[in-house]
């Protein structure tokens, strides 16, 4: 390693730890400004869109759940959505509730492990959470708890824990009973009891401050927390007030994607501006219909109360959280809520009549987007009369909020560089840690942390 006080010096760290994925990043630093963040994602990209074409009209959401092993339904409810809406078929009722539930389930498993495994090593000086486990064994032997109850729901209702294999257009390809669900409902009341801990355990974290500049963009439901429906709503950076929504097939007139010569994933710009999908953009935009119980873990946490709808941030109160290092609380609150919302699901389940309604295949094109725990995740496809995909789109969260991603560590950086000297050392911590607060999915969005870190003085080269 050269000399920390050399005005040019380069930083490689082999890979992030943390993470799902594998990315690198690059820092230029200009007399003493970050002038460049770059997070080059270099994973082999995987060509989802192109093999799907062809495919009958049944298959999608059985391939694209093989996008990802920690959030299959995700990929699973978006696809089913765009389908059956190309189709002109709707879900509702029982089997309706049932999606919600197996949604539910991957939210409690997903966020747990990110809150647990991945992100509270960050802020309680560990490198890991097998050193965590040395000290707050009873912290790591709850979030498996929980994990392996969102995993029992994923199980009972989707045929295994990961990719799932019971889902299938317009319903399942089997219903559970109510006795089935019984021991079910029992194991979600003590993951209840866990999910509050868990709250209480992460309020105590100690958060830098720091603001995520990038709007605010996730879906929105009229009368509950937008999980697996909603419309596509934006809350800009700095005009709050301005919230707006649109129709989800006019998603691509609004969020563009282009290709960037560092990364592998393709770059998205909602209305042309940065924006951030995820848990601080639910939080904004939905969660005044979190549950009276998630309400008052969120305030026990020191998030305070979200604005209401179409409220301006500080609103009645309401307070719109930019801090990225906070986004565990909110994690944390959405576990409490999903736990709660699946008991509340089971508590009013009638078996459905059928496990499943028709789809038949017709032409058209169809959107869908769900709220994946790292954020929206949105699917289209264009089907022929015969119901094979002539054109299949997906956007991942995570490749929408890389952009957000670069914008939060160049800030980062930049923060530490102007408060003193710091080693290249330091500030790979400080940039995977800003990393680790969107929990990115790498490989869905093509995939840390190779650091290089480029410093000049004078005439920039």
């Amino acid at each position: 390693m050269k000399d920390p006080t050399s005005p040019s010096r380069v930083l490689r760290i082999p890979a992030v730890t943390r993470v799902e994925g594998e990315t690198a990043l690059r820092l230029r630093i200009h007399d003493g400004t970050v002038t460049e963040a770059s997070l080059k994602i270099y994973e082999p990209p995987r060509f989802f869109e192109a093999f799907l074409r062809g495919r009958a009209h049944t298959e999608p959401p059985d391939l694209t759940s093989r996008i990802c092993g920690i959030c299959p339904v995700a990929y699973q409810m978006s696809a089913c959505r765009a389908i059956e809406e190309a189709c002109g078929v709707t879900v509702d009722g029982q089997l309706a509730a049932l999606r919600r539930l197996l949604y539910c389930g991957e939210w409690i498993e997903s966020q747990t492990l990110h809150i647990h495994m991945l992100h509270a090593p960050d802020f309680l000086g560990h490198p890991d959470v097998i050193a965590l486990s040395r000290t707050h064994r009873e912290h790591v032997e709850r979030g498996l708890r929980l994990k392996q109850a969102g995993n029992a729901v994923v199980e009972l209702l989707g045929g295994r824990a990961v990719h799932p294999v019971n889902v299938r257009l317009g319903g399942f390809h089997r219903t559970p009973t109510r006795s089935q669900l019984r021991p079910l409902a029992e194991r979600l009341r003590t993951a209840l009891d866990d999910a509050w801990d868990t709250v209480r355990w992460v309020a105590g974290f100690d958060f830098p401050d720091a603001e995520c500049h990038a709007d605010l963009f996730a879906l929105a439901e009229a009368d509950t927390y937008a999980i697996e429906s909603g419309v596509p709503t934006v809350l800009p950076y700095g005009t709050p007030g301005q919230r707006h929504s649109f129709a989800l097939r006019d998603f691509p007139d609004h969020v563009r994607e282009t290709q960037v010569a560092h990364s592998t994933a393709l770059h998205s710009l909602l209305d042309g501006r940065r924006h951030l999908t995820g848990a601080l953009a639910r939080w904004a935009i939905s969660g005044h219909l979190l549950s009276p119980m998630a309400l008052q873990a969120a305030r026990e946490a020191g998030l305070g109360t979200p604005p209401g709808h179409g409220d301006a941030a500080g609103a009645r109160g309401g307070t719109v959280c930019r801090n990225p290092y906070r986004s565990i609380l909110v994690r944390a609150v959405e576990v409490l809520y999903a736990v709660e919302e699946a008991l509340r699901i089971i508590d009013a389940y009638e078996p459905p009549p059928r496990p499943s309604v028709d789809v038949p295949a017709r032409a058209g094109t169809g959107h869908g987007a769900t709220e994946a725990p790292r954020g929206l995740l949105y699917h289209r496809y264009t089907l022929d009369s015969h119901g094979r995909v002539l054109e299949a789109t997906l956007v991942p969260p995570t490749a929408q909020n890389q952009g957000a991603i670069e914008e939060d560590l160049r800030l980062t950086v930049q923060a530490r560089l102007d408060r003193g000297k710091h080693t290249d050392a330091d500030l790979a911590r400080w940039c995977e840690r800003a990393i680790r607060n969107h929990d990115p999915c790498i490989s869905c969005s093509a995939h840390f942390l190779e650091l290089d870190v480029q410093r000049t003085e004078g005439t920039e080269r």
